[in-house]
């Protein structure tokens, strides 16, 4: 079933994985922290709004490199600049320049998804439909033990070498993921667009095609569907977390060792959960167990909202959101042609991913402006909107999953028998 080009390829991809995993797990406590240090949890909803046309501008770029340079190079490319950037927010930061805070926040939320869904895409096109099933859980396994060994380092380093610091870990973790990624492109060999698909002819971004399939229609609104809950989740997490753990140094200690917990369970799914699950249960039931997992989380969390319900809630989103969710939703892209592999699945996995949260916390910032000037105090959302929200999204996602999988179905089928056909040709 696995050749041993296709085995050295998948090593090769995770491994990079694992890498900027590590090092994104130190961006993500150090920017969490210097952003609620300098304009308070609260604000976070704010700086969400900037995702948005952030990550579409940077989409775009991506879009002209793959045109012009093709996947392998313009994920070489993608990698060092995202270094470079982190390692000027550094310097900025070392200047006493309060904005920097901000500017790493936003960048750490478009660079992760761009550069991670890079990986996908390779292994969407690398992989069949049942070599995925097999892989797809240990690769996440492999780049889950860097997110454990850099939430680790974060919560040892964090108090003796300081916050800002621990940026420069980040930047570096990037270096060794480009030279993984291209050897593995160079082992599998470079998928390669059809005559239609060539020069970005259907456009860079990837509009065109999205918006010329229902199914990836359903797809792109299913991944908003997911990171509206994400959002909510990670704001009353935040919130938590303000209020019973003061100081920036314990607060990012407390940051990496959570994030740590999270790379050990999601890989404990990964590694053991998600090959007997994407082998021998259905995706439907899969992509619906989901959704009741999060709806009883934020129940329990809206009767008794504590640091430790609330960090249940956020934390099984994003153990469920790395393993049985990510490995179940790729194999929808693995029937679909390059164009719709690597630029309709960064509109619906990168910017949808990071829209749906943007645009949550544009409403929320909204919202909270609005009751300021009619109540004329500084009143904000009742904290239990925020688990209530996560469980109505919660049934919305579930109707949706039911039509994604059945479309699913019918191209699965409709691929085999296309080989069935060229095999009795």
């Amino acid at each position: 079933m696995f050749s041993k080009r296709i085995i050295f390829a998948a090593f090769a991809i995770s491994f990079a994985a694992s890498f900027l995993l590590c090092g994104y797990e130190f961006i993500r406590a150090v920017s969490t922290s210097l952003f609620i240090e300098a304009y308070s949890a609260e604000n976070l909803p704010v700086v969400w709004v900037a995702i948005s046309p952030s990550l579409l501008l940077i989409l775009y770029f991506y879009g002209r490199l793959l045109s012009r340079y093709g996947a392998s190079r313009t994920l070489a490319i993608t990698s060092f600049l995202s270094g470079a950037l982190i390692f000027a927010c550094y310097i900025a930061l070392i200047y006493r320049i309060k904005f920097a805070s901000a500017i790493i926040y936003v960048f750490r939320e478009a660079y992760i998804v761009i550069i991670i869904e890079q990986y996908w895409s390779f292994v969407n096109s690398t992989l069949t439909d049942r070599q995925a099933k097999i892989i797809n859980g240990p690769f996440c396994a492999i780049a889950s033990l860097g997110s454990v060994a850099g939430g680790l380092l974060v919560g040892q380093l964090a108090e003796p070498l300081g916050t800002k610091p621990l940026l420069m870990f980040a930047a570096a973790s990037l270096i060794p993921a480009a030279i993984l990624g291209v050897i593995a492109y160079t082992i599998a060999g470079e998928p390669k667009p059809s005559v239609a698909e060539e020069d970005g002819r259907r456009g860079h971004l990837g509009v065109k095609t999205l918006f010329s399939s229902k199914y990836l229609i359903y797809l792109g609104i299913l991944i908003l569907c997911t990171q509206m809950i994400s959002t909510v989740l990670d704001v009353r997490f935040n919130l938590l977390v303000e209020n019973e753990i003061t100081g920036t140094d314990a607060r990012t200690a407390y940051y990496g060792n959570f994030y740590a917990g999270l790379g050990a369970i999601s890989a404990f799914l990964q590694l053991v959960v998600v090959p007997f699950a994407l082998r021998y249960v259905s995706l439907k039931i899969i992509h619906t167990c989901i959704p009741i997992v999060h709806l009883l989380n934020g129940l329990v969390l809206s009767l008794k909202p504590t640091l430790r319900t609330g960090a249940t809630a956020f934390l099984s989103f994003k153990a469920l959101d790395y393993s049985l969710f990510r490995s179940g939703k790729e194999l929808f892209y693995i029937p679909l042609t390059y164009d719709e592999r690597y630029r309709a699945k960064q509109i619906i996995d990168s910017f949808g991913y990071r829209f749906g949260k943007s645009g949550s916390g544009g409403v929320i910032s909204l919202i909270n402006f609005i009751l300021k000037i009619f109540t004329r105090t500084v009143e904000t959302i009742p904290y239990v909107a925020y688990s209530i929200t996560a469980m109505v999204v919660s049934c919305v996602w579930g109707g949706i999953v039911f039509n994604i999988t059945s479309q699913h179905q019918k191209l699965v089928q409709a691929d085999k028998n296309l080989d069935n056909e060229s095999s009795v040709v």
